[in-house]
């Protein structure tokens, strides 16, 4: 071994010891007659000293190390004098008695700091130098750490783990395909897979109970901070379920992870809201409960008053906000233009100061007397101090703005605190959603997805009614994991088919294998994935998924260290039978 130790196990306690560490040097200081350097590894960093009387060449050899170069060094454990307890090797030094340089480093483009000078995008071309940061090297660690919990629970529970095929076939639902030609099958094309939906479902058919895998997924689709064109799932499914033992099962792995993790611990059952009352209480069916800010509907007692916004409005709704009645015109202006942004589109935005000495003022004072902004502050169940935010239109995008608003009321009030999580479960979702530009239904989650047996009156009478048995499991407003209890009757699945417009043909060419395995008695079964990315960036607190990654894309889905996606040759495009469009 190169080494003895690592850069981050050493403490006084090792006072007196002869080691060896190696690692790339982090900084160099010298203060004439010794030389100090700071030595990095993955697990830490340790101060080398050199000597300039007890070793004038060694000493000189060590002014010579750059940033970056990967170094061997031998010596004594020795006390230090100024001390730096801020790190966990801050008691003691290595006085180095030997040098040995591994690999010289050219100068890096950007500093190997947690607080980096380095762009996105440079960062980005020099990944394998990014990660070397401490910072991104306790993401990826956090990340393992989660996935090694995971096993560790589903195990307990005797659940197996199993690999799925990479190459499948297209399917028409949900996101874009990436697809992948076969040279051995000439204008044939395997697709990767946006999940083992089929493939778990399968499984459970051939009588394996409990199935989970850690697996990647692909998705074709336009990027964002968490969004990635492949991504991590930790897939679940369970025969002889219901909804119920899905939900128990697996908030008790969210519950082992918290407490595992992040030393964590819920005793109480996570909170659940149905779709309905998500949309309707906080305008999206992944709220952020870290803070309350409810949705108050107001409509029927703004209208008829002859204010234009509220008369044409199909919904008007409002939040209170607790102790923000002194909020300026001007602070009042910019939450007007933040509603008007173009990605959230409200028109304008109406509000109440509710004055601490119980004065009442309304920018919609000259169209409302005094009795009318009483009933508003009345109905929103607000009180002296508070601020009563208004939003009006149509009622679907009004809920989606009134939700971004309340979010930004929820971060400038320090509402949103990273390090405070509320998970809950939404549940009763609908089964289909219909799209007026190809005037049909489309699955909401997936086309295996059950609808609740209550309401599978309405699969032929009113699709549009029927509610899925699914659900999702939401923290700090962000969905981290969903599933459903799966169609297990072949003639279940069949009605789905045609509800979704597809002929006997074609749901027998696309889905013709697991139609197939229904006939052959497969059992209720249910189960849910998890976004492993965003699980994780939650558990430290970020928004973006991309720095939990070892090597993610960019915004455009590029990888711009190794230049990929790139072209290909002609002769890989002969030989699988390919010709490019300009």
């Amino acid at each position: 071994m190169y080494r003895t130790h690592t850069c981050g196990e050493l403490n006084i306690a090792s006072a007196g010891s002869e080691v060896t560490l190696c690692g790339w040097v982090q900084k160099s200081r010298d203060l004439g007659g010794m030389t100090f350097i700071d030595l990095r590894d993955r697990y830490g960093i340790t101060q080398l000293v050199f000597n300039i009387d007890t070793d004038k060449k060694l000493c000189e050899e060590a002014r010579k190390l750059g940033r970056e170069y990967v170094i061997q060094a031998s010596g004594k454990v020795v006390e230090r004098s100024s001390k730096n307890l801020k790190i966990p090797t801050g008691e003691i030094e290595i006085a180095v008695s030997s040098l040995t340089v591994l690999n010289p480093s050219e100068l890096p483009p950007f500093t190997i700091e947690d607080e980096t000078d380095g762009g996105d995008e440079l960062r980005m071309k020099y990944r394998y130098l990014d990660l070397r940061r401490p910072v991104l090297k306790q993401n990826i660690y956090l990340r393992h750490v989660i996935a090694r919990e995971v096993r560790k629970y589903m195990d307990s529970l005797g659940f197996i783990e199993i690999e799925t095929p990479v190459l499948i076939n297209s399917t028409p639902e949900g996101a874009r395909d990436f697809v992948v030609p076969s040279r051995l099958n000439p204008g044939k094309f395997y697709a990767l897979p946006q999940s083992p939906q089929t493939f778990k479902q399968l499984l459970m058919a051939a009588g394996f109970d409990k199935y989970f895998q850690i697996v990647k997924c692909f998705r074709d689709e336009d990027l964002r901070a968490d969004r990635q064109p492949e991504f991590t799932q930790i897939d679940c499914e369970m025969s002889f379920v219901e909804q119920e033992d899905i939900l128990t099962t697996f908030e008790g792995m969210a519950k082992h992870l918290f407490r595992e993790v992040k030393g964590i611990n819920f005793t109480e059952q996570f909170r659940r809201l149905s779709y309905e009352e998500a949309l309707n209480s906080y305008g999206t069916d992944k709220p952020d409960l870290r803070f309350d800010m409810k949705f108050t509907d107001i409509t029927c007692i703004v209208k008829g008053k002859g204010f234009p916004v509220f008369d044409s409005a199909e919904y008007a709704g409002g939040i209170t906000v607790s102790g923000c009645s002194e909020y300026t015109r001007r602070q009042l202006d910019e939450l007007t233009e933040f509603v008007k942004r173009p990605q959230i589109g409200a028109k304008g935005l109406v509000y109440v100061r509710y004055g601490a000495d119980g004065s009442l003022k309304s920018s919609a004072d000259k169209f409302f007397s005094p009795c009318d902004i009483e009933l508003w502050a009345k109905e929103t169940k607000s009180s002296p101090g508070d601020l009563i935010l208004i939003l009006a239109g149509a009622k679907k995008k009004t809920l989606a703005a009134l939700s971004e608003l309340r979010l930004e009321m929820g971060r400038r009030l320090g509402q949103r605190n990273p390090d405070n999580y509320v998970p809950l479960w939404v549940v009763d979702f609908p089964l289909l959603e219909w799209d007026d530009e190809t005037q049909r239904y489309y699955a909401m989650h997936h086309p295996f997805t059950s609808p609740k047996p209550e309401d599978m009156p309405f699969m032929d009478a009113d699709p549009g009614k029927a509610r899925a048995n699914a659900y999702d499991l939401v923290i700090n407003g962000i969905e981290i994991g969903g599933g459903s209890i799966r169609i297990h009757d072949s003639s279940v699945q069949k009605q789905m088919f045609r509800t979704l417009g597809f002929s006997e043909e074609e749901a027998a060419s696309q889905f013709g294998f697991i139609i197939d395995a229904f006939r052959y008695g497969a059992p209720p079964h249910g189960g849910i994935a998890f976004g492993l990315d965003r699980l994780t960036a939650v558990f430290a607190g970020q928004d973006s998924i991309r720095d939990f990654i070892a090597f993610p894309k960019n915004n455009a889905g590029k990888d711009v260290m190794i230049d990929s996606p790139s072209v290909i040759s002609p002769k890989q495009l002969d030989e699988l039978m390919i010709s490019v469009r300009k």
